[in-house]
């Protein structure tokens, strides 16, 4: 942590004039900074601004490390996404009291980590939610069932999650303001208005969700293996054909909306031996960054030149998210490249536009897959 920042107002982002805010601290947001804003917009708003290229792999360590003491003291918990967790601690309040066991936890967390921690404590996972937004910067809430609506009433239907722009103007046009007015429209209406999520928004308006704590588990993954029709020493083409694979499950990855904090690359000898290794990594679904460790971890393990029958590889320790963090990159070409390349397989399927090397025939020789990768993208970026 650096303390000589505190107090100041701070940007995290791409230190280009091209680059996006990711984050800010909140005595730039009251110049009005906000995140996804490009950084020439955010410097003509704060001129005083440090910016501070953001850190990933930091992010990620950090992020790792306050699960690790969550998971020690949570009977349930729910990571939703890098920073944001949901605790069920039903019963606590037999024992300890809830507020009290909650405020040791984040006394705990913020001692061994030394990092700003929010809390809201309430009824459900909504209002949990928009009370650890209240609780900002590095504060705690207590909302209990009987204080749900006078806590939600008079806030900005803005607090609502997932509460997307266009719903905001469509309410707004209404007259709608607070959460107050949205919680009185008969649900009904909302429904005829804006379908199902529509009926979900009122709900959250009125403090219910019924919602789940989803146990979590870093064993969650997704992966892909191939075996061959014969075993191969090809070490170019399976070089390929990892590449095309790693593609294919990153794209299955940033359609469920999760990005992996593990990259686990398989190989199976012709003796049917079989070896593996992984490495953690900076939480990311990009597949550029992703093929690229997937490479350096298939060289690494692939020491003793004997056929391989198989080859898979796996991405664990998923988490929710979209791709902010690469929003760090100077290069918002890239993000606006794989949002392209993406809105076309969903159309056209998951082959409708493919890397060259998934087109490389069976044996095919020459440029290894990552020269191939690089043009590839250097070509689709122009």
């Amino acid at each position: 942590m650096n303390r000589d920042l505190m107090g100041k107002p701070v940007i995290i982002g791409g230190t280009s004039g091209r680059g996006v805010v990711s984050s800010c601290s909140y005595e730039a947001r009251q110049f009005g900074v906000s995140s996804a804003m490009p950084m020439k917009m955010a410097l003509n708003l704060c001129a005083d601004a440090i910016v501070v290229r953001g850190d990933m792999e930091q992010y990620s360590k950090f992020s790792r490390m306050v699960t690790e003491v969550i998971a020690e003291q949570a009977p349930v918990y729910e990571k939703a996404s890098i920073d944001e967790h949901y605790l069920d601690i039903t019963g606590m309040d037999r024992f300890f009291g809830s507020m009290k066991w909650s405020q040791e936890l984040r006394q705990r967390i913020i001692k061994e980590t030394g990092l700003p921690i929010s809390l809201g404590l309430s009824v459900n996972k909504t209002v949990s939610k928009i009370a650890t937004g209240e609780a900002k910067p590095d504060g705690e809430i207590q909302v209990g069932r009987p204080q749900v609506m006078p806590f939600l009433g008079p806030l900005s239907i803005r607090k609502i999650p997932m509460l997307g722009l266009k719903t905001f103007q469509l309410l707004r046009s209404m007259g709608v303001v607070n959460i107050h007015t949205l919680s009185l429209i008969p649900p009904e209406m909302m429904e005829k208005l804006m379908g199902k999520n529509g009926t979900d928004i009122w709900k959250k308006a009125n403090g219910i969700d019924h919602a789940p704590v989803k146990p979590y588990s870093e064993q969650k993954s997704i992966s892909t293996e191939n075996t061959f029709e014969q075993d191969s020493i090809d070490v170019v083409r399976m070089s390929e054909i990892l590449s095309t694979m790693v593609e294919k499950i990153a794209f299955q990855m940033r359609k469920q909306g999760k990005l992996t904090g593990c990259v686990t690359v398989k190989i199976r000898y012709s003796n049917f031996d079989t070896h593996t290794l992984q490495r953690s990594i900076a939480y990311t679904s990009f597949d550029h960054t992703l093929t690229k460790m997937a490479l350096e971890l298939f060289d690494r393990l692939y020491q003793r030149r004997m056929l391989i029958r198989l080859i898979g590889v796996r991405f664990s320790h998923l988490v929710s998210g979209v791709q902010q963090l690469d929003m760090f990159e100077d290069t918002p070409e890239m993000v606006n490249l794989y949002q392209a390349l993406d809105h076309v397989r969903k159309r056209f399927g998951a082959k409708a536009v493919r890397r060259a090397v998934a087109l490389m025939p069976e044996g095919a020789s020459g440029r290894s897959a990552a020269s191939k990768q690089k043009l590839l993208y250097r070509e689709l970026g122009e």
